[in-house]
């Protein structure tokens, strides 16, 4: 196993033997998860830069590329949202790479690669890849918190739920293969990642609970990707595949369960219910460790959950939440913010100004800029300053706890 390294400068690539022993516990914590491995050698292929490689991130069987920001490793502290990226990529060895869905396994060119259960391929890996980055310590308890709190919060608030079913995200690389695209919160876009990972944390949770402790996803992630320890060349599955395994862990109707949520839609976005995880997800003020460090690598202010946009350094705004506050208004990606109640804006004074029009009646009041037009829109918002966390379900076990714990 290595960490290969290429980088702008050479000091930073100097790793600190803390770092070095924490990527050393994610592969023993990956091999006490799946109880095998599906290759000779693996090499983590990190180029560490501020102006090449971003995008370059991609898995392999026996490796996987990875574009990193420059300070990586030097300046750890600094890069907290983005610790789960070489455990997600790792866990696609097993799941993608190893077994692999039914109809990406295509014997020629000449026949199409379909994507309908990339729920699994990459819902699965993104699960296991949060999991296994609080067990092998490259998140703190309370950073993994955060990071599911923040992926929860998302899901719950994605408006394109109501008409779009998971399953027919699974298409986005067929329809829209990572291009620009406008109103992504009313599109969706690849939301088989984060919302599939709900449906694997409330798999994994409702297990335990039946089981009162005995059993988990972790036999089902043995039982599934851990068989013929050694084997490099693939193994596909199907859907009825995945429901035959989760009812040898523990027996229920696990194609309705799934079914269920990759199909369902309604007149609300459905909430997902993670009580039998011990939490429940809760909007508050201040933000937590994950939601800020991720505005700080961003470089942007994120007030997604109360007045429904991302803002950049700038002013400019990034992205805004179909039918929030922000869209009843009419502001749209694109515009800048000149002044906040007649004063020059900065995100400060955005905050302070949100926390004000909690305790008042009147509407807060943005001057925009867009093109070589200017106009002042009234937003009509009370809700305050809100940040995703989790907040515990007594007497429910503190199940998440227990997922997110290391192995021994």
């Amino acid at each position: 196993m290595h960490l290969d390294i290429v980088a702008d400068r050479p000091q930073l690539t100097q790793i600190s033997p803390e770092l070095i022993e924490s990527h050393r516990s994610l592969v023993r914590q990956a091999h006490l998860l799946f109880g095998s491995h599906h290759y000779d050698h693996y090499d983590f292929i990190c180029l560490l830069s501020d102006t090449v490689g971003r995008d370059i991130t991609l898995e392999h069987q026996r490796s996987a590329e990875y574009g990193l920001p420059s300070n990586e490793f030097s300046e750890w502290d600094k890069n907290i949202s983005d610790r789960d990226l070489l455990p997600h990529e790792y866990v696609h060895s097993w799941d993608g790479k190893f077994r692999r869905p039914f109809d990406l396994w295509t014997p020629n060119f000449n026949v199409p690669m379909r994507d309908s259960l990339l729920w699994v391929y990459e819902g699965g890996t993104q699960y296991w890849g949060l999991v296994l980055t609080a067990r092998a310590g490259l998140w703190t308890k309370e950073q993994a918190l955060d990071s599911w709190a923040y992926v929860i919060a998302n899901v719950n608030t994605t408006p394109g739920r109501t008409w779009r079913n998971l399953q027919d995200t699974t298409n986005d690389e067929i329809i829209n293969p990572r291009r620009p695209m406008a109103w992504r919160s009313w599109q969706r876009y690849e939301d088989y990642y984060t919302e599939g990972a709900l449906i694997w944390l409330e798999a994994d949770s409702l297990i335990r609970e039946r089981s009162q402790g005995k059993r988990s996803l972790d036999d089902f992630a043995r039982l599934f990707f851990g068989v013929e320890n050694g084997r490099f060349t693939p193994i596909v599955y199907q859907f009825d595949d995945v429901v035959q395994a989760l009812n040898k862990v523990e027996p229920m109707d696990w194609a309705t369960f799934l079914n269920d949520r990759l199909q369902r839609t309604g007149a609300g976005p459905p909430t997902v219910d993670l009580t039998p995880s011990g939490y429940r997800p809760i909007f508050t003020d201040p933000a937590g460790e994950f939601s800020k460090a991720l505005a700080t690598e961003r470089k942007h202010e994120d007030f997604w959950f109360s007045l429904g946009f991302v803002v950049d350094k700038d002013g400019k705004l990034v992205e805004v939440l179909w039918d929030s506050p922000a869209y009843k208004s009419g502001l749209t990606a694109g515009m800048s913010l000149v002044a906040v109640n007649g004063v020059a804006y900065d995100a400060d004074k955005l905050r302070e100004a949100v926390k004000e029009a909690n305790r008042q009646t009147g509407s807060l009041e943005l001057l925009v800029h867009s093109d070589d037009r200017y106009r002042t829109v009234a937003i009509d918002y009370h809700g305050g300053l809100r940040y995703p966390h989790l907040e515990r379900v007594e007497p429910v076990p503190a199940r998440l706890d227990d997922i997110l714990a290391a192995r021994p």
